[in-house]
């Protein structure tokens, strides 16, 4: 039986477009039923408040049909659950993906609408740029239709789809593959869309999408893509290894919804964590902060662009020394900080 695990990234070894590819599988089940999971945002394209995401069990279909007739088709699993029941026309609900932006990718999901009064949707959006600008397709049981749109500075496109049987409380597959400008949308294993053309988007994050007071559950996602090159995580890495003596890097931005997260860390399990306020004060003052500790010589600094713009702060945790001072830990630090500088341009060259 295939197996899912947790918001990990797998290595295989298929080859996608002659490069090494790598499998994201989201399995909710690592998460306590009424809480929100981890290493995703909530966020919302047009009117009204984010949604309201939470965890909660469900009969979900096994990932293999049984062998025997006779054995049961649905299993108590946990899933995605978008809640929220706001009836206006113009509210989208989304729950952005923070830790891998995509390119060329082919998303599989489960999906089920189990209620709204106004609407019964449930979608993925992708290529997010902000939550004005990205592709989405999503399905209505209320409508029985499987449909794609574009949303630009928050307009939606004229909608591309047919009309299709999608019975409420009933459990559906929908498939998303992009490959340069090419976008497939497929249901249940059939290409209901025809395949399109579009060069709005060329990469961004992906999301779980709902419309007006949709209650919809989402469960087994898969997304096997071509991974990119974090030039952040690189730079860590290297810097790293040249300093012997440095005991941690982590270096924060602010993402498509303005909010500042580690995009890079020499701690795997730290990336997309916000930062804290010293982080933000680093970035607000241009200037450098000195953390007090026994374990550790530790100091948040800037990182410029090479136009002179803040756009960013490293954490530089180092290893103490007797008598060290803050003027000596920021004489220490201002050199590694110098390093990452010289191997980033902008904030955007940050992630390849």
């Amino acid at each position: 039986m295939l197996k899912f695990f947790a918001v990990s990234i797998l290595a295989i070894s298929a080859l996608v477009d002659s490069a090494l590819a790598a499998e994201l599988a989201l399995d909710f089940n690592q998460f306590s039923t009424g809480a929100a999971p981890t290493g995703f945002v909530s966020a919302v394209s047009g009117s009204g408040k984010p949604g309201d995401w939470k965890i909660v069990e469900d009969e979900i279909p096994f990932a293999l049909e049984p062998i025997s007739t006779k054995a049961p088709k649905m299993q108590k699993r946990r899933a995605l659950a978008q809640l929220s029941q706001d009836p206006d026309d113009e509210h989208f609900p989304l729950l952005i993906y923070q830790r891998e932006i995509f390119d060329d990718f082919t998303l599989t999901t489960r999906f089920k609408c189990v209620g709204g009064k106004v609407e019964q949707m449930a979608g993925i959006a992708f290529r997010i740029q902000d939550e004005k600008n990205y592709y989405v397709v999503r399905a209505s049981a209320m409508g029985n239709s499987f449909r794609f749109y574009k949303f630009v500075n928050g307009q939606r496109s004229a909608p591309i789809g047919p009309v299709v049987p999608i019975p409420l409380g009933v459990w559906h597959e929908m498939t998303v593959e992009c490959k340069g400008n090419q976008i497939r949308c497929l249901f249940n294993g059939k290409e209901v869309i025809p395949a399109l053309t579009d060069n709005s988007f060329a990469m961004g994050k992906v999301a779980y999408w709902t419309k007006s007071d949709s209650v919809s559950h989402f469960a087994d996602t898969h997304i096997v893509y071509k991974p990119r090159i974090n030039l952040a995580q690189v730079a860590i890495g290297a810097v790293m290894r040249e300093y012997p003596r440095l005991i941690g890097l982590k270096l924060f931005t602010t993402n498509s919804v303005n909010e500042l997260r580690a995009i890079a860390s020499s701690e795997e399990k730290s990336l997309g964590e916000l930062a804290q306020n010293t982080e933000a004060k680093v970035i607000a003052t241009r200037s450098p902060h000195y953390v007090k500790s026994k374990e550790a010589a530790s100091v948040i600094m800037p990182i410029r662009d090479r136009n002179g713009d803040t756009v960013g702060a490293l954490r530089i945790i180092l290893k103490p020394f007797p008598g060290q001072t803050e003027n000596n830990v920021l004489a220490r630090a201002l050199p590694i900080a110098k390093e990452i500088e010289s191997r980033l341009v902008t904030a955007k060259d940050w992630t390849q």
